[in-house]
């Protein structure tokens, strides 16, 4: 596949590192729009296929009043110090706060080796996972060795993103039973390692207690790497404390990968799930815009609502429906 014209321009100027460029990159693959969609589909080709060091990619997910753009903010500037480019190109919000996140990481938003885009849902989670994923692509092509893929609260989202990082982070704040008893068993056990963020000052004992029980908790899940057993770590995003240690273990974590050859085969099951997801959401786009489907899904929507019809007997009458308009649609008049 040969490039041209705009997505050229863009392909190269993400390869030098302009970050311009970047923006204007994911702003494409952000885009609904059908020709768009044929520009970012070529420019994320290309990014794709280049020969580049495998970046990490590490995915946040926090409670609701962890810090999490305070943990963020003091653990990327962290990674800048250490010699890394780091990018968060995710930080997305319901309806589309494009500046939510930006305002609490005023460091490292402009720092010069660190780049932060929070992108908005537009209300589909499948939206969310395929612009992210394509922007985490882009980000590797422009040179950043470090993505961070923030989610919003603990709930639907969090398994797309697990599905789309190397390493889960799940940062919890002190709370004894409380905070335990709040966080899905689910949530719990995507994560290969889990922090407890503000353990200073007075909830420092509070900080220890937590991480006890979390860490007992732990040990009950089965792993999901082979060469991994989840842990829970104390931090402080305000005072940097263990903020070092946090980032040694991520490291031990990645040696560990490499080491037992889990990394390779993690990215292949990425793109599986990246594949299959996109063709779920590729149907269900067509079939919404589809007139005479949509409007029998509407139907079907409402004899299941009343239970006159078995919503797995509607969907199969749905996607039947859908097949029948493609085909006719597609189908030649013989001459």
């Amino acid at each position: 596949m040969t490039l041209s014209g705009r997505a050229l321009a863009l392909f190269e100027g993400i390869v030098r590192g302009d970050r311009g460029s970047l923006s204007r990159g994911i702003t494409l693959v952000e885009s609904t729009r059908p020709d768009h969609r044929a520009l970012a589909r070529d420019l994320v080709s290309a990014c794709a296929r280049l020969q580049r060091p495998r970046s990490l990619r590490i995915g946040l997910t926090g409670t609701p009043g962890v810090g999490k753009s305070t943990f963020i903010e003091a653990f990327g500037m962290l990674l800048l110090d250490k010699g890394h480019r780091a990018v968060d190109p995710s930080s997305s919000r319901s309806g589309g706060s494009i500046l939510g996140d930006k305002t609490r990481m005023q460091d490292l938003s402009v720092a010069q080796n660190a780049y932060v885009r929070p992108s908005p849902s537009r209300g589909s989670l499948g939206g969310v996972a395929r612009a992210t994923m394509e922007s985490i692509i882009l980000t590797e092509a422009s040179g950043y060795d470090i993505c961070l893929v923030e989610t919003v609260g603990v709930g639907q989202s969090e398994t797309m993103v697990a599905d789309m990082v190397d390493i889960f982070v799940l940062l919890l704040q002190p709370g004894s039973g409380d905070e335990l008893q709040g966080v899905k068993r689910g949530i719990m056990e995507l994560a290969d390692l889990v922090i407890i963020n503000k353990a200073d000052g007075a909830l420092e004992i509070p900080a220890k207690l937590t991480r006890t029980e979390i860490a007992n908790a732990l040990h009950l899940m089965v792993p999901r790497r082979s060469s991994w057993s989840p842990k829970c770590l104390r931090a402080s995003a305000v005072t940097g404390y263990n903020l070092d240690r946090v980032w040694s273990t991520i490291e031990k974590y990645f040696d560990g990968l490499r080491i037992s050859g889990e990394w390779d085969k993690l990215r292949a099951g990425q793109q599986s799930k990246w594949m299959w997801r996109e063709v779920h959401n590729l149907l269900m786009a067509r079939i919404n815009h589809d007139p005479g489907t949509r409007g029998f899904a509407d139907t079907m929507a409402v004899n299941v609502a009343d239970g006159s019809v078995p919503p797995g007997v509607a969907a199969e009458q749905i996607v039947d429906r859908f097949l029948d308009s493609h085909a006719a649609a597609n189908k030649k008049p013989i001459s």
